[in-house]
């Protein structure tokens, strides 16, 4: 009975006299239940040795292997403000297709001549340069004129100190004449003078003979002072080659420093004529940047800016691009402790968000809604969530991936390691191991013999 009642009655009824106590009494156990227990049983132990394949399970989300094929914002190189708009949000935009006009917003910039101007200063700096380095030129010719011409003075200086010791010689040679005709004057002279004396020659003998001395004493002193002339000329030309000298050397100082002032202004000016082609090719720059540009064949999804005649700053986002073409992947996010279980190349199931899927993560040939790839590169550096972030491609040996999959949507992707026996996941599951403890080298001596075989 149930023995609800305080009052028991056991003890106070005879149980064998009513059939019903003996039923409820009767314990039986069906052979059907044996059966299916055994079965199971036998099932379970059999399950143990069916193959499983060892994984890593990871979120994560659709990207692009290449960073110039991820989704961009295009900014302003200037600021200034928006004029017009092109393109609506969802436009499909090649590369070089024009998004909007801005306009100048900077006061040094307003001028609308500024390039033309610009380009005058630079024609007219450059006719500067060029005159200036006309006048360097006529210098040069100039120093060069004037060496010459010192030579030539020098030579001719030279010459005439030369002609001046060939005069000296001549009227050197012709005073010596002159001294030899004067002693012989001198020597008739007084001999006239003796026979003047003695009554044998005239008084007018003695006049001519006075008069030849006389002649010739004023001729042998003006040799000499033709010879002394010579002498002080020759004095004169040695001392004019100094003279020389120093003015040819003054004015060609004067010469070199002209040139090298008409070269200094000359460099200056091309300074300037560069300064102002610097400034000419930034005004062009900026210029250009008036018209803002696809870089990429895309579709427009959001515009950051809004309106005509809003004010932007340099370097702003104005819109988003996603580029049309481009090489998809999945960033995932992996444990530092299975980092060193991965390598490039392996196998990886990717389950799609919103795609459906039915995931056997044991037997991955069996799932449903899976797509296959590769990992494509492992981070060295950890992410600042505390996981190593992998990408993985599409596997070119399985199914394509669907093309309907957009960037930045979730996934999930499922890497294959090894495939063991169930009982070996088990045991390493309540051991807490991590996969692949144990290396297919290292198992073949091992009793339980786990791994497979190595999932290349």
């Amino acid at each position: 009975m149930l023995n609800i009642s305080q009052s028991s009655i056991k003890g106070r009824i005879d149980l064998e006299k009513y059939s019903a106590f003996k039923k409820l009494e009767t314990k039986s156990v069906s052979k059907l239940l044996l059966k299916i227990i055994f079965i199971l049983l036998i099932f379970g132990i059999g399950s143990l040795f069916l193959p499983w394949t060892q994984n890593i399970r990871s979120n994560g989300y659709v990207s692009t292997l290449n960073p110039g094929d991820k989704p961009q914002t295009i900014q302003s190189l200037i600021a200034g403000r928006i004029d017009e708009w092109y393109v609506q949000e969802g436009d499909v935009v090649s590369k070089g297709d024009t998004i909007l006009k801005i306009s100048e917003s900077k006061e040094e910039y307003l001028d609308p001549q500024l390039l033309d101007r610009t380009q005058g200063q630079i024609e007219a700096k450059n006719e500067s340069a060029q005159a200036y380095s006309t006048k360097a030129g006529n210098l040069t010719e100039q120093y060069q004129a004037l060496l010459k011409n010192k030579i030539i003075k020098l030579e001719q200086n030279q010459l005439k100190i030369q002609q001046s010791f060939l005069k000296l010689q001549i009227d050197s040679m012709e005073m010596v004449a002159a001294g030899i005709k004067l002693e012989n004057s001198e020597n008739q002279l007084k001999r006239t003078e003796n026979l003047y004396k003695a009554g044998i020659k005239s008084l007018t003998d003695l006049e001519t003979k006075r008069l030849s001395f006389q002649e010739a004493q004023a001729k042998y002193i003006a040799f000499e002072n033709k010879t002394e002339n010579h002498r002080n000329d020759i004095e004169n030309l040695r001392a004019n080659v100094q003279a020389i000298n120093s003015n040819f050397e003054d004015k060609i100082a004067k010469s070199k420093s002209e040139r090298m002032s008409a070269l200094s202004a000359q460099y200056d000016a091309e300074a300037n004529v560069d300064k102002l082609q610097s400034q000419y090719n930034q005004y062009k720059v900026r210029s250009d940047n008036y018209y803002v540009r696809s870089p990429i064949d895309g579709v427009v999804t959001k515009a950051m800016k809004e309106g005509i005649g809003e004010f932007i700053k340099g370097g702003e986002g104005l819109v988003s691009i996603v580029p049309l073409q481009f090489e998809m992947g999945v960033e995932a996010y992996i444990n530092p402790v299975d980092v060193p279980l991965l390598k490039k190349g392996q196998k990886v199931r990717i389950q799609f968000d919103g795609w459906p899927s039915i995931i056997f993560s044991g037997w991955p040939d069996n799932s449903y809604g899976t797509f296959g790839g590769k990992i494509f590169a492992i981070d060295n550096y950890i992410s600042p969530n505390g996981k190593y972030r992998i990408l993985v491609a599409p596997d070119p040996e399985a199914s394509p991936w669907p093309e309907e999959v957009r960037v930045g949507g979730g996934a999930n992707a499922l890497i294959l390691l090894n495939d063991v026996r169930i009982y070996y996941e088990l045991w390493r599951q309540l051991n807490g191991f991590p996969p692949d403890y144990y290396k297919n080298e290292k198992s073949k001596n091992s009793k339980m013999k786990a791994p497979i075989r190595k999932i290349k």
